[in-house]
């Protein structure tokens, strides 16, 4: 098996994932899995397509990941681990489609409206 390329996003988080048989070795930009996702939700929700396909300790990753803020990098990666694992077999889909791990959420940052205080919220009204 040749290494396998993959894109996943989420919201302005992008991130690339390289994946090939290995002993489990995870790197992100470089630095160790366990420095960048620091917290355990964050190293949970990366692992869980490993764990719904039984293939933990199975491959290496190398992910290059930028844009957006550390949740929702860590939901592109879990994203783009799970294409690749569908890409590497068709038997991993029927246990990660119910899950909800192969949908790209399209909720984006709505913009600012000019002569708004936000997006949504409007500067305070006074009629006198």
């Amino acid at each position: 098996m040749e290494i396998i390329h993959k894109i996943g996003r989420r919201k302005t988080a992008v991130a690339r994932v390289y994946m090939s048989p290995g002993k489990g070795n995870i790197t992100v930009n470089k630095r160790s899995f366990e420095d960048y996702f620091t917290t355990d939700t964050l190293r949970y929700k990366v692992n869980q397509p490993f764990a719904l396909t039984e293939n933990e300790g199975n491959f290496d990753l190398k992910i290059n990941v930028f844009g957006g803020g550390i949740t929702g990098q860590a939901e592109a990666v879990r994203l783009a681990i799970s294409r690749a694992l569908c890409e590497l077999d068709e038997e991993n889909r029927v246990a990660l489609k119910p899950e909800g791990l192969l949908t790209r959420d399209p909720r984006m940052v709505e913009r600012k409206k000019f002569g708004q205080k936000k997006a949504r919220k409007k500067f305070q009204f006074s009629k006198r």
